[in-house]
């Protein structure tokens, strides 16, 4: 989806749907094997490079893999892309390190118990080789750094008792990994922080919790800045709580949060210290007489993410994806249907409350794919360059292909600026395949790999590979 004079993007050829096939999985459980509420995985992360994946669990621990497969022997993917040659060896990933992150806290203010689990972890850049990430359990953020430690390895060979001074030889250097914490940020927020995100200046990143944004500076972790704050006089009179938000990729003074109404707020820093008034705002208009008990609950949106490209913003709700045009707030310029056959269902997802389950989202490096979990574990993939009809549902086992989607619907235009596509709809009351849902397998997190068409999926204490 890139923004060019003209749009070149939409005369370029509609892009041929892809065949997703299973590349790894790590942590699949035996049959039979009870998975523990401490192993399920909670947050999931590419870097930027797409060398190293990042993933956090219910126990707080944080668990990397480092990309194995040789990319710089042989030619070049760019030139075997111009030779129309086909890559056939996938992305192979190997377990790196793990580190406990975070342990159960203690507010004593509030006589509350913290859980350890981790909502959300980011990558940071690499300097002189070693890695950096943040994480976040609920109140507290932490700065880790991981780094290869040489040790040296020293056999004594000093055989005279009276000699004190240890004379030795090495013998051997061995590596080791070492996680260590490099900054706490704490204590800045009284509700559950539900993102962070890093700027594009490589220097500070915010942290959103229901009723405010901060913003910090990566060096110091005693004081962050409010920037954003939509908490009323009257808590009485609250009618939305922010949901998520993200830095713009390339703009450090620009940054996107969403809402439980449904809205996305383009903020510019540069206009005040404390952003009460957004730049833009970005949300779907109801038509009138259609709204429901449930319209504002499936209306909240769980997830943004911007493109690369940093023109386009991709947000997930509880039934839909929505595209979005930073350039058009007249609309999302297309919607894709997640699983609308549950439509008919809302009462019963309302009383076992997967009506609030937060679906996360992703975008291809590209910008030619988005990508979000649904419930059985099953995920789809949508094309949303112009023209494409691409909706494919996949189940997160060793042969994704498993559940095919149903033919999809053809696209329908609005007679305004924007162009709305509504595909991968189905009514049949159940999922694609007619088969009952289950809905205590959902895949809530995911995540797009940064330059290649690759996704890692977390279905319960399971990450699963998937390269096309």
């Amino acid at each position: 989806m890139n923004g060019g004079a003209g749009d070149a993007a939409s005369t370029a050829a509609v892009p041929e749907p892809l065949e997703w096939k299973f590349a790894q999985v790590f942590g699949e459980p035996a049959a039979g094997e009870e998975v523990q509420e401490v192993d399920i995985i909670s947050a999931i992360e590419f870097d930027k490079t797409g060398n190293y994946l990042a993933t956090g669990d219910r126990g707080g621990r944080v668990v990397l893999f480092e990309r194995t497969d040789n990319r710089d022997n042989g030619p070049r993917r760019r030139d075997l892309e111009r030779m129309d040659y086909s890559i056939s060896k996938h992305p192979e990933f190997r377990y790196k390190t793990e580190f406990q992150s975070h342990e159960p806290e203690f507010d004593y203010l509030k006589s509350l118990e913290i859980e350890e689990k981790i909502n959300k972890i980011r990558w940071c850049q690499t300097v002189n080789g070693a890695l950096f990430l943040l994480s976040t359990n609920d109140k507290t953020i932490k700065l880790w750094k991981v780094q290869e430690k040489k040790l040296k390895k020293v056999c004594n060979m000093n055989i005279d008792p009276s000699n004190t001074m240890g004379n030795g030889t090495v013998t051997s250097h061995e590596t080791s990994l070492q996680a260590r914490c490099r900054r706490i940020y704490g204590h800045a927020h009284d509700y559950h922080i539900n993102s962070i995100s890093n700027n594009s200046d490589g220097e500070t990143f915010i942290s959103a919790d229901d009723l405010r944004i901060n913003l910090w500076n990566l060096e110091i972790s005693s004081q962050s800045f409010n920037i954003v704050d939509v908490k009323p006089t009257n808590m009485e009179d609250l009618t939305e709580v922010i949901t998520s938000a993200e830095f713009h990729p390339n703009h450090c003074n620009m940054l996107a949060y969403s809402s439980s109404k449904g809205s996305i707020r383009l903020v510019d820093l540069r206009q005040s210290a404390l952003c009460d008034n957004h730049s833009k705002l970005f949300e779907v208009q109801e038509a009138s007489g259609s709204r429901s008990f449930f319209t504002e609950i499936i209306a909240s949106i769980s997830d943004v993410k911007f493109a690369k490209d940093g023109r386009h913003i991709l947000s997930r709700d509880y039934m839909t994806l929505k595209l979005w045009d930073i350039n058009m707030d007249s609309g999302p310029v297309a919607t894709f249907q997640v699983h609308e056959y549950l439509r008919p269902k809302l009462c019963d997802l309302y009383e076992n409350d997967s009506i609030f389950d937060k679906f996360e989202c992703c975008l291809s490096g590209d910008g030619l794919r988005v990508a979000t979990g649904s419930y059985s574990n099953v995920f789809r993939v949508f094309g949303c360059s112009e023209g494409s009809t691409e909706a494919a549902t996949l189940e997160a086992t060793r042969n994704p292909m498993r559940r095919q989607a149903p033919t999809p619907s053809k696209p329908s235009r609005s007679l305004g600026l924007t162009r709305v596509v509504k595909r991968g709809t189905d009514n049949s009351g159940a999922d694609t395949n007619g088969n009952s849902l289950d809905f205590t397998t959902k895949l809530l997190h995911m995540a797009c790999h940064p330059t290649e068409n690759s996704l890692a999926i977390a279905a319960s204490n399971s990450l699963y590979m998937y390269y096309a």
